[in-house]
């Protein structure tokens, strides 16, 4: 399996055994959206366009736009709309400006109300077009405006007095008037090359004639973010924040779930694995109080990487699994011992059912060279993890510690090991309890002695009707 389908399952089934925990993270995060949407009025844009007649290049554009959203404009154009609950600078992080196909700017402008974004707009039009119009001399009170026409005046004068000229020279008559016409025409030529270039250069031609191209259309929508966007960002958001703090959980996990490392955490050997039937989902140790049943609500209290428990075989076998144990254990023991302290750290269920499982079993089946009950008696005690204590010695021979797997740190099976050392007991075995799932119960099958049976009581209803 490839490392893409392996993090694909672990999302699912992090999915799937934490929905109710992921639930609620989304619907945190769905009240985090609204309340940033309370605190962020709703936007609404409008935008209207100003058509720029003439030849422009790129560059020239750019200043368009430039001057479009200056302070000159933005200011001209609060003044005229006398919002006192905006100011001047205020409104300049509210309007923008672009350079459009065609020659086009258009001019948007964001407010909190449909009504006012429109308004903006319009007047950022109107003024921008007002204030070009102004630096581009297309007024009669205008310098840059008379200079070119007065110009223009004087170089008309000017043919109207050559063509004078040329009427009044001799037509042709001789070598000097015919160089005098030819002299003036050439003047003449010139001036008019002269006012061409001048026209064309003239930045009245270009921008003066600027067209608003009718009003702003008024904003029917929001900007994004809209309130009902920011709920559902907020509602994903933390939802993946939830599957990556338990991937980055899983990631700095420092459980033991090898038997080597178990066996070094308490140092000593493992005695043999026993199963027993999982009557539900292996859960953490938990405590009591509010905490604890808030944990067991959000399944919490059941570690969501755990394997699935695996099928076990039938009860022979599982009893088989606990003899084999017992029998290391007694070859442990000294002769004579007399009682076996099991130790099961509290909150472990299934290493508590296992230990009930070996005293069971001790029970039932004595050791065949005991003098008296045959085996050792096991005195099962729960240790807590945070604070280990266990009773000093009494009678016992040793300390028997049964525990499963995946729950537990190193720290925490090395604090279990100081406190037995403290009350005077050896370690002298561990086991492991693995949760597995029953088989499903099969039809009895018939024994060799159960057909015989049959088949005496069909040969006596035979030899009856004979």
């Amino acid at each position: 399996m490839s490392d893409e389908a392996i993090r694909l399952v672990t999302i699912g089934r992090i999915l799937r055994r934490r929905w109710r925990l992921l639930t609620l993270l989304a619907l945190l995060g769905a009240l985090v959206g609204y309340g940033t949407s309370v605190l962020f009025p709703p936007r609404y844009t409008a935008s209207a366009s100003v058509l720029l007649p003439g030849q422009w290049e790129e560059r020239e554009l750019l200043t368009q736009v430039e001057i479009a959203t200056s302070s000159a404009v933005v200011d001209r154009a609060a003044a005229t709309l006398g919002w006192t609950d905006v100011s001047a600078s205020e409104l300049r992080d509210r309007v923008s400006a672009e350079a459009a196909d065609g020659n086009i700017i258009t001019i948007s402008g964001t407010a909190d109300a449909p009504e006012r974004a429109q308004q903006l707009s319009d007047r950022m039009a109107q003024q921008f077009v007002t204030f070009v119009a102004r630096i581009a001399g297309d007024g009669p009170e205008s310098e840059a405006a008379t200079g070119p026409e007065a110009l223009r005046q004087k170089v008309v004068e000017t043919n109207r007095r050559i063509s004078d000229l040329a009427d009044a020279t001799d037509p042709g008559r001789t070598v000097e008037s015919v160089q005098a016409r030819t002299a003036l025409e050439k003047l003449r030529l010139a001036l008019e090359e002269a006012m061409k270039k001048l026209d064309q250069a003239d930045p009245a031609s270009n921008q003066a004639g600027m067209v608003v191209m009718g009003p702003a259309a008024r904003p029917t929508a929001e900007v994004p973010p809209t309130r009902p966007q920011l709920i559902a960002a907020g509602a994903l958001l933390f939802l993946l924040l939830g599957v990556i703090g338990h991937l980055a959980a899983a990631r700095v996990d420092r459980r033991l779930r090898t038997e080597h490392e178990i066996s070094a955490a308490l140092g000593s050997m493992l005695l043999g694995t026993v199963d027993v039937p999982a009557e539900g989902p292996a859960r953490r140790p938990e405590g009591r109080g509010p905490r604890a049943r808030i944990r067991r609500l959000l399944r919490l209290d059941t570690p969501w990487d755990a394997p699935t428990p695996q099928t076990s075989g039938d009860e022979t076998g599982r009893r088989i699994r606990y003899g084999r144990v017992r029998a290391r254990l007694r070859d442990r023991l000294l002769p004579g011992s007399r009682s076996v302290l099991v130790v099961v750290p509290e909150g472990d269920e299934i290493a508590r059912r296992a230990a009930a499982q070996l005293v069971t079993e001790a029970e039932d089946d004595p050791a065949p060279h005991s003098s008296t009950t045959g085996h050792p008696g096991l005195r099962v005690v729960d240790v807590s993890v945070a604070r280990p204590v266990v009773p000093d010695r009494d009678t016992e021979s040793g300390a028997l510690v049964v525990l499963s797997t995946g729950h537990w740190t190193a720290g925490e099976l090395t604090g279990i090991a100081g406190a037995c050392a403290d009350g005077g007991h050896e370690v002298i075995g561990i086991v492991l309890a693995d949760a597995v799932r029953a088989r499903p119960a099969q039809p009895a099958e018939r024994t060799p002695d159960d057909a015989a049976g049959a088949l005496a009581a069909h040969g006596r209803a035979t030899g009856g009707s004979a």
